[in-house]
């Protein structure tokens, strides 16, 4: 579960945000090895720095668990790329899951509930289950990148929340690839052949699920293509654990 820090936090994050701002990926992904080993594991909805990411993980013999949620709802090519990623790279991707299915969640909640209520939708199809895998972790590393949208703008490569506020547990969230650029990833994804999801060449920027991606417009910010008719741009997976400390 996630670890409890009474007073004081183990490593300084503030500074050590500021010296992996001039380390490599290599380097900070080793560091979390060596201070966590499995219990830091790396989630992906396998946009393209999650990618990356996995690559570097594998290059450097870095057996990092790595999870991603399932809405019931991703793109066939979304689920194909999984199974490619695993064949490609010899690992395993585990799979998380809402606790009802797609067509449960009708019967509950309404059909369609992302046309009606789409923060609720996102709540019980990914933000439920990111929560109890968290709870079993100490790190969660994720392909965040302030280049991605206005709301990512600040985020620190390394990064400390409250999980639990009333048993006080806590929760590192890395952000290894904060300073990355769109350019940098795709070209270290090319580079190396890495598969991808094709839906990226067909003009989608971030791939999310189904009903709510669209392809997005040349000089519009990554992520700009999710929850199109709504005032939201993130889903809550990156929300629920609201100030860093």
């Amino acid at each position: 579960m996630s670890f409890v820090l009474p007073h004081s936090t183990e490593f300084d994050v503030h500074a050590l945000a500021e010296e992996f701002e001039d380390s490599s990926l290599d380097e900070v992904l080793a560091w979390c090895w060596s201070e966590f080993g499995t219990q830091a594991a790396i989630g992906t909805s396998f946009q393209g720095s999650g990618l990356v990411i996995i690559d570097h993980c594998v290059r450097q013999g870095l057996p990092m668990p790595i999870f991603t949620v399932d809405t019931g709802l991703m793109f066939p090519e979304t689920l194909q790329l999984k199974s490619d990623l695993e064949e490609f790279f010899n690992i395993e991707i585990e799979s998380l899951h809402p606790e009802q299915s797609v067509e449960e969640q009708g019967k509950t909640m309404g059909e369609e509930l992302w046309r009606s209520r789409p923060d609720t939708c996102c709540a019980m199809r990914k933000v439920f289950p990111l929560q109890r895998k968290l709870a079993k972790l100490d790190v969660w590393i994720t392909g965040m990148r302030r280049q991605q949208s206005d709301t990512r703008k600040a985020t620190k490569i390394i990064e400390l929340y409250k999980f639990d506020e009333q048993r006080e547990e806590y929760l590192y969230k890395l952000n290894p690839m904060a300073n990355w650029s769109r350019e940098a990833v795709w070209e270290h994804i090319r580079e190396n052949e890495i598969p991808y999801n094709p839906l990226h060449d067909r003009g989608y920027g971030s791939i999310g699920c189904w009903p709510c991606t669209k392809p997005i417009n040349e000089g519009q910010d990554e992520r700009a293509g999710r929850w199109e008719g709504f005032e939201k741009t993130e889903c809550g997976i990156h929300t629920f654990l609201g100030q860093n400390i």
